[in-house]
């Protein structure tokens, strides 16, 4: 038997299969769950599977990767979490250590790169390339110099939510409904938003979520 196990999340089918053989070539892991989104993964934990390791891609349909994360961290705090991501912007990845993941990985690695990372999350249960540790550092750097706290220039699970509202066509007042607040109220998350990311317009919003991977088209 290979020492480790691996749960693969991802929703593009080719990328998905190729990454399964890939790992599958790899002596240390065996693949014993393939999903397309969260919801199939808990499924794949309700049927008895148990992974050391989930790798987990961060834009899904029906529960993205934050979300997956998140569940994981409350029922399976020690399943340890690889996120595969195009994105390595600071607040996303600040945003995803909070949820309890791991280690970053970029779709465009080497695969010898992915290999070096499962096995260090597998085994010593941190994974972080060198450009992702020094656009954390960076990150911190900066937060310490202007004298504002991290949780300040992070973004609620409110704000996230009405940010990939406000990213489709429907109306600010259709958006308030979704939330279960009132118009005013969602008129205060909007001003705040807009000043804490320095966006102008409900265009540069959307055109924020996608950079920085809360949303996908």
């Amino acid at each position: 038997m290979k020492p480790y196990t691996i749960i693969l999340a991802d929703d593009h089918i080719l990328l998905r299969d190729a990454l399964a053989t890939l790992i599958y070539s790899f002596v240390e892991f065996e693949v014993v769950a393939l999903a397309s989104n969260g919801e199939e993964v808990i499924q794949a934990f309700e049927k008895g599977c148990k992974p050391n390791v989930i790798l987990l891609d961060l834009n899904m349909p029906k529960m993205d990767g934050y979300e997956t994360a998140l569940w994981l961290l409350r029922n399976h705090p020690d399943v340890k979490i690889l996120v595969l991501t195009m994105f390595d912007s600071e607040i996303p990845l600040i945003r995803l250590l909070k949820s309890g993941v791991r280690g970053f990985v970029k779709k465009d690695i080497h695969p010898t790169e992915l290999k070096n990372a499962l096995l260090a999350v597998a085994g010593n249960g941190y994974y972080y390339s060198h450009s992702t540790t020094g656009k954390l550092a960076n990150f911190f750097h900066k937060s310490f110099i202007s004298n504002s706290s991290i949780e300040k220039s992070m973004l609620s699970d409110k704000e996230i939510e009405f940010i990939k509202l406000a990213s489709t066509d429907i109306t600010y007042k259709e958006i308030a409904e979704a939330m279960g607040l009132t118009p005013r109220s969602v008129d205060g998350y909007r001003d705040g938003i807009f000043i804490k990311l320095d966006i102008k317009s409900r265009v540069g919003l959307a055109i924020y979520a996608v950079k920085n991977g809360i949303i996908s088209f």
